[in-house]
């Protein structure tokens, strides 16, 4: 039995039966929802082609999902899609007040940033002064009291080191709605190393990267190529898996309540697991093979849940490595923001936007325009079209800023998009400079955000029990040891206990699969798929198939 039809959970149905023939396995999946996918959900809106949960093949180069997605056909589409035309490139930056920050400041801190996180990564650099800095933030960065070292720390001291060799030039003047002022250049430096914060939390779904550590940073592995979306949905892809089991695989409604399994030295019928689940049924198994996401073993175990009181999930609980695994890894919440505006032309087009907020912008703004951001916008790193002719903006939320967002009303949502827009000097009508300001006086270049916002969706992981949150990252005080630990099935073998009768313990009752279980690859969709692809090559070698390609 698989619990989960996300995509570990249905690559591992898929391998057990394209292996099998289903001549071995009698295979049923079990999904609590009435759909398939999982945190894959493609939806539309607007008239655009949009993904609610997962969005990105991380790298075209050895993906699975990129693989299976160029086989069925999904790459192409006549129909728009987001991010069909790549990551925004040279977006405007703008701080509070409306000062466009000049691009040498967003070059010289981005690769600053990136060469930061490189050395993070592990990665081979040239010398050069900033890979200098980013070694000696290694031994410079501050560690908490068991001597560990968080991303967040190491970033910070890294430009703190950068401001130390920087020479004392003169404060540069800028242009802010045609006036002419003096800005810090030293908080603009740390608003567009904020920005770079700020997306860190989008990929990771952490809510600050004090809580991401350093050492684990070097384990995680990335695909080479060009990162793309696809064009006829993710979906697809889940589809294409779930197309070749046979009618009635799936069961849907399936919300599992308790898992009762056998440990060692108890006594068990038939089978070695039932599922109690929400509805009242029972299933009985030999093999489950759990799918479900770090969110959802952490409420199991009794750690606390976003929403709700934590129920016990495991009968007998599991053992004491498995829960601490549980508990030091970290599972976060991301949410996607997407608006449809209404323009007032029907050329109109939208410029990206990066923001600095208030803290690093215009120091000469007005208490009742710092008061206009609400809290919730202030960590949100750009609004943007999802692609370059698209009337769908696009917003990215992480943290504790992401489930706020789940909370608001969409009346609230609009209100508090548009008071920071305003903040920034864009009310509807207004200009927003390309990027290429002319400084003696000469008129800049301009393109307008124009029009009204008319409909709102946003995806909502955090309080959704069938999710708890996004994805999973090591957090400090963990490691890639806790990854291990949760993917070690229960029991990994079969063991016996001699009192006045035999007691055999069945092997491989609980198997554990999904993003959270794959060392290197974890957060991913293709993490997911080779973690969904270990489990079944488990089962099938078990039960005797030897021939079984490599992950």
């Amino acid at each position: 039995m698989i619990i989960g039809a996300g995509m570990a959970g249905l690559t591992a149905a898929n391998r057990l039966v394209q292996a099998a023939s289903n001549e071995c396995f009698d295979l049923v999946v079990v999904e609590a929802s009435n759909r398939i996918g999982g945190r894959i959900f493609t939806s539309e809106f607007g008239g655009d082609r949009i993904e609610l949960g997962a969005t990105w093949i991380h790298g075209i180069g050895g993906s699975p999902v990129y693989k299976i997605a160029e086989r069925i056909g999904s790459l192409e589409s006549e129909k728009p899609w987001e991010r069909m035309d790549g990551f925004p490139e040279d977006p405007i930056v703008k701080a509070e007040g409306g000062l466009t920050v000049d691009s040498s400041i967003v070059q010289s801190i981005s690769r600053l940033y990136k060469t930061l996180m490189d050395v993070a990564q592990a990665k081979p650099l040239p010398d050069s002064q900033e890979t200098q800095i980013a070694m000696d933030a290694v031994e410079l960065a501050p560690r908490n009291e068991d001597g560990k070292l968080s991303i967040g720390a190491f970033v910070r001291q890294g430009l703190e080191s950068f401001w130390g060799d920087q020479e004392n030039d003169p404060e540069p003047a800028y242009l802010s709605n045609g006036n002419a002022f003096t800005a810090n250049r030293k908080l603009l430096e740390e608003g567009v190393f904020s920005i770079h914060e700020s997306t860190e939390r989008t990929y990771t779904s952490a809510d600050s990267l004090l809580d991401l550590d350093f050492e684990a940073e070097k384990e995680y592995r990335e695909f080479p190529g060009e990162q793309i979306t696809i064009a006829k949905g993710y979906s697809t892809v889940l589809k294409s898996l779930a197309s070749v089991l046979p009618a009635g695989t799936i069961q849907f409604g399936k919300k599992v309540e308790k898992i009762e399994w056998t440990d060692s030295g108890e006594t068990y019928s038939e089978t070695p697991v039932h599922l109690h689940f929400e509805d009242g049924s029972v299933m009985d198994a030999d093999h489950v093979i759990l799918t479900v996401s770090l969110g959802v073993l952490k409420a199991g175990t009794g750690q606390g849940s976003i929403k709700g009181k934590p129920q016990a999930l495991f009968h007998p609980p599991l053992p004491s490595c498995k829960v601490n695994a549980i508990s030091k890894l970290g599972f976060g919440v991301v949410n996607k923001l997407f608006l449809e505006i209404d323009p007032l032309d029907a050329d109109g087009l939208y410029p990206s936007l990066n923001f600095i907020f208030s803290e690093f912008g215009n120091s000469q703004k007005s208490e009742e325009t710092k008061h206009k951001v609400p809290w919730w916008m202030r960590k949100t790193i750009s609004l943007c079209p999802i692609y370059r002719e698209s009337h769908v903006l696009l917003a990215w939320f992480a943290g504790e800023e992401a489930l706020e967002l789940e909370r608001l009303s969409e009346e609230e949502i609009v209100k508090g998009i548009s008071d920071t827009l305003a903040s920034f000097g864009l009310r509807a009508g207004a200009n927003v400079t390309d990027g290429k300001e002319k400084r003696d006086g000469q008129v800049a270049e301009a393109e307008k955000i124009n029009g009204v916002f008319r409909h709102v969706l946003r995806s909502r992981w955090g309080f959704d029990p069938l999710f708890r949150g996004s994805y999973s990252y090591v957090a400090v005080g963990s490691s890639g040891q806790d990854i291990d630990r949760l993917a070690e099935p229960l029991p990994k073998r079969a063991t016996s206990q001699q009192n006045h009768c035999n007691i055999f313990t069945p092997p491989l009752q609980l198997l554990f699969a999904g993003e959270a279980t794959h060392r290197t690859h974890y957060s991913t969709t293709h993490g997911a798929h080779f973690s969904g692809l270990r489990e079944a090559n488990r089962l099938l070698q078990h039960y005797g198939w030897t021939n079984l390609e490599p992950l």
